[in-house]
């Protein structure tokens, strides 16, 4: 047989072995079972809140149990070990069938389920939610949610913390699921967490205490927030004044010496002639300027002359 089917095998198995217990330990508080099979057979151990009617007057009834086992589900040499429920308030299967049975015998639903939850909490249980489902108060079936505490839905913690059982109630209209779900007292959850005032640092993270030391975060922290960073601030505004000052100085000074040395070439420079040389000069521009428009109105009468001629 393949392992995916001896998985599902086992899985069905292990189903069927659980809805006969509920049937024929079903009045002495039947709480859950395990089973480990071993080279010398099969492990079984029961959980009930009542174990002297498991056992029954003499061992008859576990006797009888175990033949069954063997007769039924094949089981080699089953070995069934009794364990009484110390807190049956806070087992899911012995809550869900005492739920059934008060439903049964005419309890509302909503008093049934507030009642069962409130000792499901006073036994000290993180978390608690009650769901029914079915015909609770007419013909229209519906679900009835009531929640306590602190529960898990998905993940990890669901499988291995919640303690999850079930039961059903034959009412008069039909029958209704009863659904319970637990978070024992002391449960481990991954999103918990302590904070320990007394313990200290170097003993958790030296590496971390070391690298403060180093870096000198420590001395940075003794004063205040508010007045390290005025200090810081003002230590800034300072240099970056100081640094203005130096570069007006610098500027300044070149400039000066700009303008001196400008002035010095400026002096040193010499105009050939004076005044006097660009006078006549403006003179002799005048002349041919002059010159040359009365050649222009010379050639412009030249040509009015020819033209009146010919005609």
């Amino acid at each position: 047989m393949a392992d995916e089917h001896q998985f599902i095998e086992n899985g069905l198995q292990r189903s069927q072995i659980d809805e006969f217990f509920q049937e024929e330990l079903g009045r002495a508080g039947y709480g859950g079972m395990d089973v480990a099979k071993t080279p010398m057979g099969t492990q079984i151990v029961l959980k009930a809140e009542k174990p002297g009617m498991v056992i029954g007057k003499g061992g008859e009834n576990i006797r009888k149990v175990t033949t069954a086992l063997e007769e039924r589900f094949n089981l080699e040499d089953p070995q069934i070990d009794v364990q009484e429920v110390e807190e049956p308030d806070l087992n899911a299967r012995i809550v869900a069938d005492r739920l059934a049975n008060a439903l049964e015998r005419g309890w509302y639903f909503r008093k049934a389920g507030h009642t069962t939850i409130d000792r499901i909490m006073e036994a000290g249980a993180l978390g608690a939610e009650i769901v029914l489902s079915g015909k609770v108060t007419g013909a229209r079936s519906r679900v009835e949610k009531f929640n306590r505490g602190y529960i898990k839905h998905n993940g990890e913690p669901a499988e291995e913390v919640v303690d999850h059982g079930q039961g059903v109630a034959v009412m008069k209209l039909g029958t209704i699921g009863v659904d319970v779900k637990i978070i024992p007292p002391g449960a481990e959850l991954p999103d918990d967490f302590e904070v320990n005032e007394d313990m200290d640092p170097e003993e958790l993270v030296p590496d971390a205490v070391e690298a403060n030391e180093a870096e000198g975060v420590e001395e940075l922290l003794e004063g205040e927030p508010e007045e390290a960073e005025a200090a810081e601030a003002g230590a800034e505004a300072a240099a970056a004044e100081a640094d203005e000052a130096e570069l007006d100085e610098d500027v300044v000074e070149e400039v000066i010496e700009e303008e001196v040395e400008a002035d010095e070439e400026f002096e040193d420079v010499e105009v050939p002639g004076g005044d006097e040389d660009v006078e006549e000069e403006l003179d002799e521009l005048e002349e041919d300027v002059e010159a040359e428009a009365e050649e222009l109105v010379e050639e412009m009468e030249a040509e009015d002359e020819d033209e009146g001629g010919d005609a």
